[in-house]
């Protein structure tokens, strides 16, 4: 790809939030929600904690311009208040909720750490970012392990290959104008094949909180979605969540929220995958996807094309015939390629990159054991399993698998083979250091880290679209809602580059108070 530097903005901001995996190796019983505050808690001298606020937060509005009763999760979520209310701490303690100084939120999401990334408004800042986050967590894991005095692993992982699963979503601030059911026809057919270069990668098969002999899968997902469209996230999860929580002027945005993916440690393939899903989203804007694109069964489809060992990923469509998953994914690619406009450096690199990654995996994916997790883990797997003359369904290869997403550069196996020069890269090392304590240059999130940085201790709340703080017994809210380049961002970053004093921000600001 391009890396000449600068790159410019897309127009839409993008982000991922990750859910990590966590055992303590000494002990197999020991409580996950322990270790996990623990571990968050560690990260005290990257940021703030203690400063979201949910009041604002409601996962119940639904896109399809509804507020549902209830979800699935609810369930669930009020067993866990249950239990966390024997524990000795305060809610505040359980969640400890941090505000990083490079814009991004890290805290106990219950039994895993999550980190979200700050919103990056290019593909090169979101790869670093997300690579920042998984440093940030390695050395957590560390700083937990020797507090504890025992060895707490961390994996970026989707499944404990018991039938438990855990997200990676991904989100899309895009324009309120695109139409929900044209979103929702568009991207179905997309999502479902877009695993045959974001999958990572599993061996064995798995159905709610059951885990089952199988062979080698492309998805670590795949196993656990029920539903073509719905608004829950750990229940009867469905291809197209509808969850709209914009997180900014809802007239003009929504932010399209996908909880079908793997988590990514090639960051070629979380590069390709955000990216290619922008592009898609971008393209819906001025026109729907042809009836030729729909699928006769997603569901199935995702599934199957999941567990194919033949690669050949065969499809059936809606309206007559079939298809494959890479012949759909470079119809999608044409299409794209006649609405956006590929001048823009980063979009045409995507571009160019998907319809290359489509021509090789037809010809066959061992091409691309270099850029895809899923082939670099299968690649490990096959090799392990020959020298040591298993077969597929020997639990020692589940072990060699998870120890590919092992957070731990010395002894992870993604990290042995990124060392030993086989898997390519889209950062540089100086860009994951700087991402580790820079915010991204060009989004509303520049701001909030800034805030960190500067005004920690006057701050008190934040949300991806504001940020408040007290001055002489006043509290004053900067809004962030409509903070996009060309608008209104590059004043507020201006402001808060000059600023010494938080009474600076609100003399250039011309803020008001909003309350004591």
């Amino acid at each position: 790809m391009d890396k000449q530097r600068p790159i410019p903005a897309w127009p839409i901001y993008f982000g991922l939030e990750t859910e990590f995996g966590i055992a303590v190796r000494e002990n197999a019983e020991i409580d996950v929600v322990e270790e996990s505050i623990h571990l968050v808690r560690a990260a005290a001298q990257l940021g703030s904690p203690n400063l979201w606020d949910y009041t604002r937060e409601d996962p119940h509005r639904d896109a399809r311009g509804f507020r549902a009763k209830e979800l699935r999760q609810d369930g669930d979520e009020a067993n866990f208040f249950s239990q966390d209310r024997q524990r000795p701490y305060s809610f505040e303690e359980i969640k400890s909720d941090f505000v990083l100084r490079n814009g991004a939120r890290f805290y106990n999401d219950h039994t895993h750490p999550e980190y979200s990334t700050p919103e990056c408004s290019t593909l090169l800042e979101l790869v670093a970012q997300d690579k920042a986050g998984e440093r940030i967590l390695e050395e957590c894991a560390r700083a937990a392990s020797r507090k504890r005095n025992h060895t707490v692993c961390l994996y970026k992982n989707n499944s404990d290959f018991a039938g438990h699963s855990y997200g990676c979503h991904e989100n899309y601030l895009i324009p309120r104008m695109i139409p929900w059911d044209r979103i929702v026809e568009g991207m179905m057919a997309f999502l479902v094949t877009r695993q045959i270069f974001g999958g990572a990668g599993k061996l064995g098969w798995e159905k709610e909180d059951q885990g089952m002999v199988g062979g080698f899968q492309i998805s670590q997902r795949a196993d656990f979605f029920t539903e073509l469209v719905g608004i829950d996230t750990m229940n009867r999860r469905p291809l197209i969540n509808t969850r709209d929580e914009p997180h900014a002027n809802p007239k003009l945005y929504r932010r399209f929220h996908v909880i079908v993916g793997d988590s990514n440690l090639s960051e070629y393939a979380t590069w390709l995958k955000v990216g290619t899903t922008a592009l898609v989203l971008e393209a819906l804007q001025y026109d729907r996807v042809p009836r030729r694109f729909f699928l006769a069964d997603p569901l199935y489809a995702h599934r199957s094309i999941s567990r194919d060992q033949t690669n050949r990923w065969e499809v059936d469509l809606a309206h007559s015939g079939a298809t494959t998953a890479t012949e759909l994914q470079n119809d999608y690619a044409d299409w794209v390629g006649r609405y956006v406009d590929l001048d823009h450096p980063e979009k045409r690199a995507v571009w160019k990159s998907w319809k290359e990654t489509v021509e090789l995996l037809q010809k066959g994916p061992n091409a691309l054991r270099d850029r895809l997790d899923w082939v670099a883990k299968r690649s490990l797997l096959e090799t392990f399993r020959e020298e040591q003359n298993l077969s597929w369904n020997d639990p020692w290869l589940q072990s060699v698998d998870l120890e590919y997403h092992l957070m731990d550069r010395d002894r992870g196996l993604y990290y042995a083979l990124e060392s030993g020069g086989e898997i390519s890269r889209i950062s540089r090392e100086e860009d994951i250091y700087r991402a580790i304590q820079q915010p991204p240059n060009a989004s509303r999130a520049y701001v909030r880290g800034k805030c960190i940085q500067k005004f920690a201790r006057d701050l008190v709340n934040v949300q991806w679209d504001y940020i408040a703080f007290r001055w002489k017994g006043q509290t004053y809210r900067v809004e962030l809602s409509s903070a996009f380049p060309g608008v209104d961002l590059e004043r507020y970053c201006e402001v808060i580059d000059r600023a010494q004093l938080v009474s600076d921000m609100i003399e250039e600001l011309k803020l008001e108070p909003i309350g004591g």
